[in-house]
């Protein structure tokens, strides 16, 4: 008998970000049959659907997925992905009532569901150590190489840039990008910093310095974003901590030299690929970068690498590892 595997597709009424872009990847690639159920509420309400509404729908036997950090308390019988504990491990970077909820909710459905997928090894780790529990399998991001590759776009942005994608939020470390590239950018009066992201309703905000030669795009939209990495002179992800930094992926596949923290997962992802800062060190971002923009053998050996590594990281695999663990519930 068919397994009734349900996805709680609560994330599709919002817009894409990387745990979106997670999620609807690997829900495209599954190859048996499933349903996803759907609403369109967000924010308070999207929640008061997902704890009352969506445990209606399901049949008794049903293995339900949730792939953005939330799911159901009633629901035993469930798969969730955990994209990172940041709400947890740093409250102060949300507001209090998403950090005191998730401080609530998070440990108690985590202890409840029947497996959990997370995007990396340091996340799986963390997840084990935090809730006490063994049954975490990483299910890693991928990437759509015949999206993000480097050969096709015009660029959308007439200067020579570096750039940076993400949440405007704390984790990110914006304000470290910032001060970095006031440092060196006085040696490369031809290039500027180019920040594409928006600030979500559960971050507190960001503060930022006036200075010269940074623009600000806001959200970017799919179809821009292939074109923005690779038409960039260097991609930078200085985050305090990531379970992940699908950007950073995103960007090696256009075949953008890139540079990260050795904030969380950074490291995992990128491998030897990436010129890897340490958070600890003050300068050690502002002369990554000096070094980075100043070097073209280097900026062509960190491209080359980067699309190699882009390679191991598929969506089908992930979808079909996933798909697997489903159906072995």
């Amino acid at each position: 008998m068919p397994r009734d595997i349900v996805v709680n597709g609560r994330f599709l009424a919002r817009r894409v970000t990387g745990n979106e872009r997670y999620a609807r990847e690997i829900l495209r690639l599954f190859k048996g049959d499933h349903r996803v159920e759907k609403t369109r509420m967000q924010g308070s309400a999207g929640h008061a659907w997902e704890q009352f509404i969506l445990p209606t729908k399901l049949k008794r036997d049903s293995i339900l997925w949730s792939p953005a950090n939330s799911g159901p308390l009633a629901i035993r019988n469930q798969a969730l992905t955990i994209h990172d504990l940041s709400p947890l491990e740093h409250p102060e970077w949300f507001t209090r009532s998403y950090s005191i909820w998730y401080r609530l909710f998070l440990p108690t459905l985590a202890r409840r569901v029947r497996v959990i997928f997370t995007p990396s090894e340091y996340v799986k780790q963390k997840v084990m150590k935090r809730f006490g529990i063994e049954n975490v399998i990483v299910a890693p991001n991928g990437v759509d190489t015949s999206v993000f590759h480097p050969n096709t776009f015009p660029s959308v942005i007439p200067q020579k840039y570096i750039l940076f994608v993400g949440s405007i939020q704390l984790r990110k470390n914006l304000e470290g990008l910032m001060r970095a590239w006031h440092e060196v950018k006085g040696e490369f009066k031809d290039t500027w910093l180019v920040v594409a992201g928006e600030s979500g309703r559960v971050f507190r905000s960001v503060k930022f310095f006036a200075d010269e030669r940074i623009r600000f795009l806001n959200y970017v939209s799919n179809e821009d974003l292939p074109s923005l990495y690779a038409n960039a002179e260097l991609f930078v992800l200085p985050s305090l901590d990531e379970g992940f930094g699908l950007p950073a992926l995103e960007a090696m596949a256009c075949g953008t030299p890139v540079i990260v923290s050795d904030g969380g997962a950074l490291p995992e992802t990128v491998g030897d690929a990436g010129h890897v800062f340490s958070l600890e060190e003050p300068d050690s971002l502002a002369q990554a970068i000096e070094r980075c923009l100043s070097d073209e053998t280097l900026r062509r050996s960190l491209s080359e690498k980067g699309l190699e590594r882009a390679k191991n990281f598929s969506w089908q695999n992930t979808a079909d590892l996933i798909w697997s663990a489903l159906n072995e519930l």
